[in-house]
């Protein structure tokens, strides 16, 4: 008897991996197929129009439901020059800027950077971040990874008639794994670097 449950373990052992690449194997195999989202268009939502920090307008590309949470992809169109978002921190996700059109400053930890056409920026997760349009207009495309909670942060944003005071805007950030930690960045303190 006892060789017998000898036996079973060991086979069971052998096993367990295979069992673990079927189950890795079956969720590779999932019906999910590539799309195209059009210049111009934005996927699930349509245009969010962002309201209470700019009223910049976000495209969804590629998002939770698209990557099982993994990644999400935002054009954004810049038209509020001179607005952006305050000091904040990402508890759980990295997030990449490219600079489609205009020109942006940007502040990561304690440093400070310009940013024009075909620029990137890397701003890793809990390092305090903010950025300011400094352009007329300007488009960046915009990269969570992982996704997290960035869908429904800018779709709130996108329903807000007014702009929150400060424990209303704290409040949306904290729901949505975020912390403000300072106020927006202003053009004309950092002029000098345009």
């Amino acid at each position: 008897m006892k060789r017998n449950y000898f036996v079973a373990s060991i086979l069971g052992l052998i096993a367990m991996p295979h069992l673990s690449f079927l189950k890795a194997n079956d969720i590779l195999n999932e019906k999910i197929k590539g799309f195209k989202v059009s210049s111009g268009e934005g996927r699930k939502y349509g245009h969010l129009r962002l309201r209470g920090v700019n009223s910049n307008v976000l495209d969804l590309k590629v998002g939770n439901d698209d990557t099982n949470g993994n990644i999400a992809i935002f054009e954004q169109t810049s038209v509020s020059r001179g607005w952006g978002t305050p000091l904040h921190v990402h508890h759980l996700q990295d997030e990449v800027f490219y600079v489609v059109m205009g020109s942006y400053y940007f502040r990561v930890g304690d440093e400070t950077y310009r940013l024009l056409k075909g620029d990137t920026i890397f701003l890793p997760k809990k390092i305090p971040h903010a950025w300011t349009q400094v352009s007329k207009k300007g488009k960046m495309l915009v990269l969570f990874q992982p996704a997290g909670k960035m869908e429904k942060f800018f779709s709130t944003m996108s329903k807000i008639g007014y702009e929150p005071n400060p424990e209303e805007f704290a409040k949306i950030f904290a729901d949505n794994d975020m912390q403000v930690v300072g106020p927006r960045l202003e053009i004309k303190k950092f002029g000098n670097l345009f």
